[in-house]
């Protein structure tokens, strides 16, 4: 074996370890990130002191959203999809590509404002004490890609 096809061999047995220790470390906390609460649904949820009218209120508030947004973000997917087929079908930018993004954008845009909707009717169950600590949790989440 040449100096040369070790170094190959090397190479790539660190390049298979990298990359998977990455995507171990990725999959491993993603989904730790993925099972802890949001804090607007800690707030809700634990943070409160929901009465049971409250509780009740809002669990339906939920299922009619969680129906709606599982809806919306299927037609994202499928926007998605076809965006995919229509680059593997022509490999340049045409009306098949920008019908599938403008697909996307009225998915994206549905889901928006049928989550700010929902925000807007959770917060009308709530008192006015309870409204302002809601108020803040999402102005903060909002916010929260700014640096």
């Amino acid at each position: 074996m040449t100096s040369l096809t070790r170094t190959a061999l090397a190479v790539l047995a660190l390049t298979i370890l990298a990359a998977g220790a990455g995507g171990w470390l990725g999959v491993h906390y993603g989904l730790a990130a993925s099972r802890s609460p949001t804090s607007l649904n800690r707030l809700l949820h634990h943070e409160l002191h929901l009465t049971a009218d409250q509780k009740r209120q809002l669990a339906v508030l939920e299922a009619r959203y969680d129906a709606r947004r599982k809806l919306l973000e299927a037609q994202a997917r499928q926007a998605n999809r076809e965006l995919a087929a229509a680059l593997l079908a022509s490999h340049e930018y045409g009306p098949q590509d920008e019908h599938a993004i403008d697909d996307l954008h009225v998915a994206m845009k549905a889901l928006q404002v049928a989550t700010v909707k929902h925000l807007l009717a959770m917060r009308a169950v709530l008192t006015p004490a309870q409204a302002a600590k809601f108020d803040k949790t999402v102005a903060a989440a909002l916010d929260s890609g700014r640096r």
